[in-house]
């Protein structure tokens, strides 16, 4: 790479890094103020790079009351939720993609209405339901919320991994004695799991980092709170203990990076690439 190119691309590189130190700064300041000692985090200056560090406040967020059950809840309804989208809309994206119905158009573009719609507008409405079905202060509600939510995605997400895959593969195998059920499960199926995992995860994501349904929903119940929602009571529980949490948002926090760093590379493994290895 030539003088005159490097040049051309500093400015780019330059505003990648700023956007990079804007984006990063706050995630490290959070990991950072829960390994700091309370003289640090209390200190007239801030304090960039901990002089030591410690586990306390991990110790007093994982012994406050409730911990293991809200996370135990937030758990359930998550990956209920996700799985539920994942097998409906794998049916729905194969119909779209693959069959002909009359009123295709409309359910394709009522999906993307859906997933276009703020559900932040459909508190009051979705509180109304809850009330009157008697489903107020249950996770079945919760999980059937995030379900919904997370579902048109996933039907858009998946239609259009279903939509590259060749059809002719499909009937080749139908040729060969597969029927249409067990073609796709042989054939289409294993090349769908860069969508499968792309999907997964925006839905766990989704799931896993709601807050207002579950504020609103969950009021008396609160054993069946959800993390988000201990977590914002959490600096009242403890007042200005700062340092407890920031423990609290990073083992929080922790659940999303993990499942990130382990589906990450298959999720951008190229469906190209895929199909040639099958």
């Amino acid at each position: 790479m030539n003088l005159r190119s490097l040049v051309r691309r500093l400015p780019l590189n330059l505003a990648a890094v700023a956007v990079f130190v804007v984006t990063i700064f706050p995630v490290y300041w959070m990991a950072s103020t829960a390994f700091k000692p309370a003289g640090d985090i209390n200190a007239d200056t801030p304090v960039f790079v901990p002089t030591r560090l410690t586990l306390e406040h991990f110790r007093t967020a994982v012994a406050a009351d409730g911990f293991a059950t809200f996370w135990r809840n937030s758990l359930l309804v998550t990956a209920t939720a996700v799985l539920l989208a994942l097998v409906i809309a794998l049916g729905s994206a194969f119909a779209v993609a693959r069959l002909r119905f009359r009123g295709k158009r409309g359910f394709v573009l009522m999906v993307f209405i859906a997933q276009m719609a703020p559900w932040e507008a459909m508190l009051i409405p979705v509180y109304i339901i809850a009330r009157d079905t008697g489903l107020l202060d249950r996770l079945a509600m919760l999980t059937l919320l995030y379900f919904i939510i997370t579902l048109p995605f996933t039907i858009i997400t998946l239609r259009g991994f279903l939509a590259a895959v060749p059809v002719e593969l499909e009937e080749a195998a139908q040729v060969d004695g597969c029927t249409r059920l067990s073609a796709f499960r042989r054939v289409t199926f294993p090349l769908l799991a860069p969508g499968l995992l792309a999907t997964s995860l925006f839905g766990f994501i989704t799931a896993w980092n709601e807050f207002a349904f579950a504020n609103m929903l969950i009021v008396k119940n609160q054993d069946d709170r959800t993390l988000p929602v201990w977590l914002s009571s959490f600096s009242n529980t403890f007042g200005t203990d700062w340092g407890a949490t920031m423990a609290a948002s990073t083992l929080f926090a922790l659940p999303v990076l993990i499942l990130f760093l382990v589906l990450q590379r298959r999720v951008t493994t190229g469906f190209v690439s895929g199909s040639v290895k099958g």
